[in-house]
């Protein structure tokens, strides 16, 4: 049965805050891994590039391949006031439910311009200050491809170093666009550690999740279970879940790259008693208690004091051996969260 009545307060850390990394290792297989064997709650040192000696052939390597939409617009009003608009949801054509700063002054009908490539309109106020922003541009051109030109990528609060390029906070499998952050497990994967992977007889199965901004909501209440957790949209195709459902009915192992692809494949199994072709939304809660059905490892990054991704990881680890482990990586200085090292458990 799940732990309900475990408290947010148990799952703080002290985190000194030059440990949180502002960008990845270079090159970036070269991030440290600590392995983390969840039966005995042994630790190893290594580097993310001795990944492939921990897999074997039959191994199914799921990863979220969802892209990031570089979606922070920083545009003026005609009175020359500076705005921002942070994208979040495409609601039709040309209109999208958004953040806006500063939210007091920007009313319906107030019209910002991007660079003079891209034109907005408040259309409507929605609740929690969110806007529906409608937007204009010239359409010999794409939308996406503007935003490629002139967006900025939503990279976390805690990150404050600016990005040099878009590409930095991009998985190098990155497709489907749709992500307001990204899921940065798999920042640490090359296109040569992938091949490796492959040659050793490693499938690869790919999801997609749109990680939405609610990854970085913090849980307010003191009763874990009584965090209402966010949604955001999945989908798995044939081909993949296929790899995933052959690989579990042969007794094969399958290992999730970060805590965006567990959720898809536990989602989908807790939703159809299988793991199959879908596309849906999921708002899954994993915490301590909960029984995994299709991940049989996570190679994940360190994540926040009292969050719900830390939560998970404790439900797969086993509560004491990840807050060990958490403590060992603040003492022996691993870089933490989004663009920080890596950890291994299996």
């Amino acid at each position: 049965m799940p732990h309900t009545d475990m408290l947010k307060s148990e799952f703080y850390y002290d985190l000194p805050q030059e440990l949180i990394a502002q960008s990845h290792a270079v090159p970036r297989d070269h991030s440290r891994m600590m392995v983390l064997d969840r039966l005995t709650g042994e630790t190893q040192d290594l580097h993310f590039y001795d990944l492939p000696s921990f897999l074997r052939e039959g191994d199914v390597l799921v990863r979220n391949n969802s892209k990031v939409i570089p979606a922070r617009l920083l545009g003026q009003k005609d009175t020359g006031a500076h705005v921002e608009i942070l994208l979040l949801k495409q609601t039709e054509q040309d209109a999208w439910e958004c953040l806006v700063r500063p939210g007091k002054r920007l009313h319906m009908g107030t019209v910002i311009d991007f660079h003079g490539k891209l034109k907005a309109t408040i259309c409507e106020e929605l609740t929690d200050g969110k806007r529906k922003v409608c937007f204009d541009y010239d359409r010999s051109s794409n939308f996406f491809a503007i935003l490629d030109e002139i967006g900025k990528m939503p990279t976390p609060p805690y990150i404050t170093k600016e990005l040099e390029d878009n590409d930095e906070y991009q998985t190098v499998y990155a497709e489907p666009l749709g992500s307001a952050a990204a899921p940065t497990a798999g920042l640490h994967f090359t296109n040569e550690l992938l091949d490796k992977v492959r040659n050793m007889g490693v499938q690869i199965a790919d999801v997609t999740l749109h990680v939405g901004l609610g990854t970085f909501r913090p849980v307010k209440e003191d009763v874990i279970t009584d965090h209402i957790m966010h949604s955001e949209s999945y989908s798995i195709d044939e081909e993949n879940a296929d790899i995933i459902r052959r690989a579990k009915e042969e007794g094969r192992r399958v290992i999730c790259t970060g805590t965006t692809s567990c959720r898809t494949v536990e989602a989908v199994y807790a939703k159809h008693g299988t793991v199959c072709a879908c596309h849906e939304d999921t708002d899954i809660f994993i915490y301590p208690g909960y029984k995994f059905n299709v991940m049989d490892g996570l190679i994940t990054n360190f994540h926040l004091p009292e969050s719900t991704l830390i939560m998970l990881v404790s439900a797969f680890a086993g509560y004491d051996n990840t807050m060990n482990a958490y403590r060992k990586a603040v003492r022996d200085r691993y870089r933490f969260f989004s663009f920080g090292d890596a950890m291994l458990i299996i």
